[in-house]
């Protein structure tokens, strides 16, 4: 695998623990120190997560070039009909 295959896996690996994690947050039988010690995990899985996502978004080649032309206004021609 390449690295920014192993990247992507990681992101979506995080992303998916994330989810889990909003959803055993909202469970009534946690506790108070339950709940902190998730949250506390939640803050650093997050953190990890940006953190792969920069790395991720410097390993794209730069295509300043293309999205610059992009949005840029169509060449058009008007032809009329005599």
């Amino acid at each position: 695998m390449t690295q920014p295959q192993i990247l992507d896996q990681d992101i979506r690996a995080l992303q998916e623990w994330l989810r889990a994690a909003w959803q055993q947050l909202a469970d009534p039988s946690l506790t108070a120190f339950g709940r902190r010690e998730l949250r506390n995990q939640m803050k650093q899985c997050n953190a990890d997560l940006r953190a792969h996502l920069k790395r991720a978004a410097e390993l794209q080649p730069r295509q300043s070039a293309q999205t610059e032309h992009g949005f840029a206004k169509p060449e058009m021609r008007i032809l009329a009909w005599r």
